[in-house]
């Protein structure tokens, strides 16, 4: 998938734990750990929007979009 979730550089830059996080944010540690390795389907815009309150951060601070090198598009 071309999105990128730096959502473990952000927890490292704010020296947070996972579960700290979660907790703040109002969600699963178990939903914030499938976000974090980039196997989410889809995130909520009020989630988003506490990550980045909570990290004190922008959208693209946790999120990337990187082109696969091997599509012919």
């Amino acid at each position: 998938m071309p999105i990128i979730v730096n959502v473990d550089v952000m927890l490292a830059r704010r020296k947070m734990r996972l579960n700290s996080l979660a907790e703040l944010v109002g969600i699963t540690p178990q939903n914030l750990s499938v976000l974090k390795a980039g196997r989410a389907r889809a995130i909520r815009f009020s989630t988003l929007d506490r990550l980045c309150e909570v990290l004190d951060c922008q959208p693209s601070d946790l999120l990337s979009f990187e082109r696969n090198s091997d599509s012919t598009g």
